[in-house]
């Protein structure tokens, strides 16, 4: 334990970032430098920029027609038109052109009638200056186009250009160094094929596109050991470069192999160490030569929380740019969260509209799950003072997408099948793309969902041994009154996932009692929970007997790489699941996977897309690959009764 750092106490987000500004002189770390205004987009100005030349630089025509005197125009009446001679009472003019000297009126050409080629009539009088861009209309000169400290549009860019400004003084864009950091970290550049305790290097890539898209300029430098002289050495090289802010990715924690407060508490000072806030607990800040560092931890999810929450609004700060901003909605929960009190949680979600309203679904929590980064549209917060979120309750969530994008999101909650992820996938090539989004909470918990409205469609196989039927028992149990389409979506092949060859030689439900069997469950409330406790049961045996039962995972892929990786020796799951993996399969049941759909919401375009996916026989030709399914029904609207038939 003496080898283990010890954090400081905990400090909300906040004031991270406040210490982080309070240790660095901004205007000593950031220059200015002189670029051409039509490459200045983007950029911030260092002072302010006034008009060298006014726009327009002479008085010209704001339309097509003709140039008059306006006093000459007043006896025009309808009825009693005006006659006026080329040359003398007027000069035909287009849209831009100069003025002529001693005119100062146009005459739309859509008021003038044509006599002959030097003849015109008009029926109404014009006014001075009327249909006339007069000098400096738009631009004086002189004056402020655009004041200091402003990040530069493309339409700044117009007008500076406009005004005659050709170069523009602007601030040097904030610059940042990232340094990997670990023995087992392999560098994604060399196209590695990692080994057991091995990992592709992932968190500079999505350090840097976030670090452009705030307008600063990344580098990722070389991976360093876990060695503290290797990461001294690469921190203080990166010290001597010309960024003002380096980050160190992983061993910010408090594991003995974290060593990045030490390096920074040899090359500098600590300025904080553990943010309130989880993921993202170990961000650690330091300051060093006037230059900002940063231990970022080496989990993604943690990772990419101390980039937006801490680093970002300090990198805006530098570089004298408003922090970005999320636009805000709210969302209703489709399940239960606890939380941890003391801490904030931030909490990622798939979000789509079910009706009126837009429901959420809360993804994975684990800091190295990122995949819950790739499939989130919002985060909400959970407050530290709070043990969680309520199923149903409504929270403000940020988004991570355009509003707009949640319409196209089909929001599924129920139990989790592969041929889902092809769904998905054939979704987003449509010439207007649905988003699938799933929450895998098994088939009763898609059933509570549909109750609650929380869910455009549940995935559900609940089998009902005495009826011999699949889900309207249990519809008709939990869902009484509710108008319903249960559509198929195929028949599936559960069984026993076991090692490659089965080396144990496992047959049957009987052999999940053995003391050389570790087993691997499905959560409650999963239709293959509900399938392992019916088979069970017919073979007389306690489920206390079977080592693991109460060990749990939410999808048969889950159950798969347990299986896989020697975690558990063997999990009830669908052979599809088992064949993507290489593994083995002992055939148990054929059970029947509907689609529960509410028929309020039938008639919805996503809905609607799907339902023909289903029906079409290319799809149903990709499920039957997959593996252990039969599509015989797929597609079919189901009634009670009808089992497997």
């Amino acid at each position: 334990m003496k080898d283990r750092n010890i954090y400081l106490q905990t400090i909300p987000v906040a004031e991270a970032v406040s210490r982080a500004m309070q240790a660095l002189d901004r205007e000593a770390l950031i220059g200015k430098r002189t670029v051409a205004t039509h490459l200045a987009c983007g950029r911030v100005t260092a002072a302010p920029i006034f008009a060298r030349c006014s726009s327009p630089t002479f008085h010209s025509a704001a339309m097509d027609g003709i140039a008059v005197r306006a006093q000459d125009t007043f006896s025009a009446r309808e009825g009693n038109p005006l006659t006026l001679k080329r040359g003398k009472g007027y000069r035909p003019i287009n849209t831009g052109q100069p003025m002529p000297k001693g005119l100062d009126a146009v005459v739309m050409i859509e008021d003038v009638s044509q006599v002959d080629e030097d003849t015109v009539r008009i029926e109404a009088p014009v006014f001075p200056w009327r249909n006339v861009r007069r000098i400096g209309e738009d631009i004086v000169a002189t004056e402020l186009i655009v004041p200091q400290n402003r990040t530069l549009s493309a339409y700044d860019v117009g007008a500076l250009l406009s005004a005659g400004v050709f170069e523009v003084q602007v601030r040097d864009r904030v610059r940042l160094a990232f340094i990997p950091t670990g023995d087992e970290v392999l560098d994604f550049e060399k196209r590695p094929s990692p080994k057991a305790g091995e990992v592709i290097e992932s968190n500079s890539q999505v350090f840097c596109c976030l670090a452009r898209s705030w307008g600063a300029e990344p580098v990722r430098l070389a991976p360093a050991p876990d060695d503290p002289e290797a990461i001294a050495q690469a921190v203080d090289r990166a010290l001597d470069s010309d960024v003002q802010v380096v980050v160190v990715g992983a061993g910010s924690s408090a594991g003995t192999r974290d060593y990045t407060r030490k390096v920074f508490e040899k090359i500098g000072r600590v300025l904080v160490h553990g943010v309130s806030t989880m993921p993202g607990k170990p961000t650690l800040l330091g300051e060093a030569r006037g230059k900002l560092l940063v231990g970022a931890p080496g989990y993604p999810v943690s990772s990419v929380v101390c980039f937006e929450e801490v680093l970002a609004p300090v990198a805006a700060w530098l570089g004298h740019r408003s922090p970005p901003e999320r636009r805000t909605v709210d969302v209703r929960l489709t399940r239960k969260t606890p939380s941890k009190l003391g801490l904030e949680e931030i909490l990622r979600l798939a979000v789509g509209r079910v009706g009126e309203s837009f429901v959420a679904v809360p993804l994975g929590r684990g800091a190295g799950m990122i995949t819950t980064l790739t499939k989130a549209q919002a985060i909400t917060r959970v407050p530290a003072n709070s043990e969680g979120l309520d199923q149903d309750q409504t929270v403000r969530a940020e988004l991570l997408v355009p509003e707009k994008d949640l319409d196209s999101v089909l929001v599924h909650v129920g139990s989790h099948d592969n041929i889902l992820d092809i769904m998905a996938n054939e979704f987003m090539a449509l010439p207007e793309p649905v988003r699938l989004v799933s929450s895998h909470v098994g088939s009763m918990g898609g059933l509570t969902a549909i109750k609650n409205g929380a869910a455009m469609f549940a995935g559900s196989h609940l089998f009902d041994p005495e009826t011999g039927d699949f889900n309207f028992p249990f519809i008709e149990r939990y869902l009484p009154g509710i108008e319903l389409l249960v559509v198929n979506l195929a028949i599936r092949h559960q069984g026993l996932i076991v090692a490659r060859e089965n080396p144990k030689a496992i047959m049957g439900v009987k052999d999940l009692t053995r003391q050389d069997v570790v087993f691997i469950n499905r959560q409650r409330g999963a239709g293959t929970r509900i399938l392992l406790d019916h088979h069970l049961e017919l073979e007389g045996v306690d489920p206390s007997r079977v080592r693991g039962y109460g060990q749990e995972e939410y999808t048969h892929m889950a159950v798969a790489v347990n299986v896989l990786t020697g975690a558990a020796d063997c999990g009830l799951g669908i052979f599809a699941a088992a064949k993507a993996l290489g593994l083995d399969f002992v055939p148990l049941a054929h059970e029947r996977y509907d689609l529960i759909i509410p028929r309020a919401l039938a008639g919805d375009a996503k809905i609607e897309v799907m339902l023909d996916l289903l029906r079409s026989k290319g799809f149903k030709d990709r499920i039957d690959g997959l593996g252990g399914y039969e599509t015989r029904l797929t597609g079919r609207v189901m009634e009670p009764g009808q089992g497997l038939s």
